[in-house]
């Protein structure tokens, strides 16, 4: 028997106490409201906070430091305040609106109407307690007070006003009102009493919780992430330390049995004793990495189609450097497209191919299939688009970004870079789509409430961009972008003018109804272009998670189409036509897929026949920075 000192004991004792004291109190704090929470700040909490905020000025004097040594070069290559050109198309716009006193006369009526609805319903009822559909203004710290009510409110009737009132103007292109209204709303979004310290309630209460030191905290988070961006904001969105290639996320057993200039090739490891005689071959968009459809066991697409007695193998591209500034579309058709479908065949030693393409890749794919079909090259099977475009007249929000000043704007970024197009400049395309999600919630959580990014594994992936070739990336943008060549019949692989309709092989289309990049109208233009049978489908969610959904989480919903082919002249007409069904459309495309691959044969193991086996998955193409 230990006989423990009684002094010792009761001063753990006491200590233990002290610790469930303090705890208690900052719960039952937690739950006060933030004017009650001032009024009881004591002297001491006081000293504590000013001396927390002093330091978090210091840390914020760093942060000015280190962005005007860091940025110094950056600023004397990037001159143009406005180098997308967003302002003249905003001038534009607001010209029209000036030009009808009668439209402003009334929008100004609207305004002052919806502030005294505002007003009056505030004095007659005080705060408004209801839940708010705005995930910013979800706290109850925003209807608890009625300063913060009023403000969250104003703010909001503003903002829609505004847009409305931008998105009203009939007498301009379709470009230019898009251009003006993306502006409009980063302004708005920018500008949200959500994203500053003094008009964030939730913000200001863990502040006094903290007394300081959430400020500290979010000034130090700040100042690493200028410091990762070399001068530029380089937000975080995830605990980038959390997850490891191989490891904890592009997990399914695989092995690099081929490697090109441009990609590494995946083959997976069966888990069936039988497999389809077909092999599917994948190409993930050269944008991103391909692990988006390897992410954690229980979503991943490829082990999921390799449970389901699939073949698989995946291009895995590589990360481009100024080495591959000239590569353009027909030579990522010849050694990408073609050069795989011939790895695949010598390897398994198959006359067919059942191919996938995501987003970018499918576009890549379908020009390639185009460019077989005229030279009498039969080897694709079948063909399944995740979120891919043919044809871009109804092309998503990335359009606004293919003028000719966010085109000039582009290509400079491009000679900055050597020949390609920096990673970040991508990183922070896709982020504006979204930016009340993928920038303000973080700079919320980050800076002003300064806690530390959860991991999550699609944010890491969304992280991890790649670089863009020169010759690539500019034919990309004009020939499909700007002048929708290849859906008009203008676009030519190697003196060859394209057409889809001599693409006879069967097609499944996957588009998903809230998808902003590649939007399901967009997506139909490009169903009707085939020569052959085509099945489109639609999902639920957007452009990621409207793919990535496995069955098992039982999420979103999908709408089946009756038959295959034979679609309606008009897009409202299709969509008017489906059926709706709860869950995840893989089953749908398991079941397409399944019936074009074959029969079934002994499992393939990347190795057999002699093949060499050059690392394990996920290779190294896809750990290149």
């Amino acid at each position: 028997m230990v006989i423990k000192d009684d002094k010792a004991g009761r001063k753990a004792s006491a200590g233990s106490k002290k610790h469930a004291d303090t705890n208690s109190q900052n719960e039952t704090a937690s739950k006060e409201n933030l004017h009650t929470l001032i009024a009881k700040q004591t002297l001491e909490d006081i000293e504590k906070l000013s001396e927390n905020l002093r330091f978090a000025a210091v840390t914020g004097s760093k942060i000015g430091s280190s962005i005007a040594g860091m940025t110094k070069d950056y600023f004397e290559k990037h001159p143009k305040m406005d180098p997308l050109g967003l302002a003249p198309y905003t001038a534009e716009v607001t010209s029209k609106i000036a030009s009808k006193p009668e439209q402003i006369l009334d929008a100004q009526q609207k305004l002052w109407n919806g502030y005294a609805e505002i007003w009056t319903d505030m004095v007659k009822n005080g705060f408004n307690d209801n839940p708010v559909e705005d995930k910013r203004f979800n706290s109850p710290e925003w209807q608890s007070n009625i300063m913060f009510d009023m403000l969250r409110r104003t703010y909001l009737h503003t903002s829609n006003w505004l847009l409305d009132l931008v998105n009203s103007v009939d007498d301009v292109d379709d470009l230019t009102k898009r251009k003006a209204s993306f502006f409009t709303q980063q302004m708005a979004n920018a500008f949200s009493p959500a994203n500053f310290l003094l008009t964030n309630p939730v913000a200001l209460k863990e502040m006094y919780l903290s007394q300081g030191e959430s400020v500290v905290r979010g000034m130090t988070n700040m100042l690493s992430d200028f410091q990762r961006g070399n001068g530029q904001l380089s937000l975080s969105q995830t605990d980038l330390d959390a997850f490891q290639l191989g490891k904890n996320i592009a997990i399914t057993p695989g092995k690099v049995v081929y490697r090109g200039k441009l990609f590494e090739l995946i083959q997976y490891i069966p888990t069936t004793e039988k497999v389809y005689d077909i092999p599917l071959l994948i190409f993930p968009p050269w944008i991103n990495k391909y692990y988006v459809l390897d992410l954690r066991e229980d979503n991943s697409m490829i082990k999921w189609l390799v449970s389901k007695g699939f073949t698989v193998f995946v291009v895995s591209w590589v990360n481009p450097t100024a080495e591959l500034a000239e590569y353009g579309f027909e030579e990522y058709v010849d050694h990408g497209i073609r050069e795989a479908i011939d790895a695949v065949q010598s390897l398994v030693k198959t006359k067919k191919v059942n191919c996938v393409g995501y987003c970018i890749g499918g576009t890549l794919l379908a020009t390639a299939a185009a460019y077989m079909a005229q030279t009498g090259d039969e080897r694709i099977n079948s063909v399944t688009f995740f979120a891919s475009q043919q044809d871009f007249i109804e092309s998503g929000d990335l359009k606004i970004f293919t003028d000719d000043a966010a085109y000039k704007f582009i290509a400079d970024e491009i000679d900055y870079g050597g020949g390609v197009l920096d990673a970040k400049v991508m990183t922070d395309t896709f982020n504006y789509l979204r930016s009340n999600d993928l920038i303000w919630s973080f700079v919320i959580n980050n800076y002003l409430m300064g806690k530390t990014p959860k991991p999550f594994d699609l944010l890491f992936w969304n992280s991890d961009q790649t670089r863009m070739p020169k010759a690539l990336h500019l034919f990309y943008l004009d020939k499909f972008y700007r002048n929708n060549d290849f859906a008009e019949g203008r676009l030519s692989i190697h003196g060859k003018k394209l057409d889809l309709k001599n693409v006879k092989f069967p097609v499944y289309m996957q588009a998903s109804k809230e998808d902003h990049i590649a939007p399901y109208r967009s997506i139909f233009r490009g169903a009707k272009l085939f020569g052959g049978e085509v099945r489109m489908i639609l999902a639920g969610s957007g452009h990621i998670a409207g793919v990535v959904n496995h069955p098992d989480a039982n999420k979103y919903q999908h709408w089946l189409p009756k038959q295959n082919g034979d679609f309606p002249d008009s897009v409202d007409d299709w969509f008017n036509s489906l059926n709706e069904h709860k869950g995840s459309w893989w089953n749908d495309w398991n079941v397409w897929l399944g019936a074009h691959s074959g029969k079934k044969v002994k499992a393939r193991n990347p190795g057999d026949n002699g093949n060499k086996i050059i690392c394990d998955a996920p290779g190294t193409y896809v750990l290149m920075k």
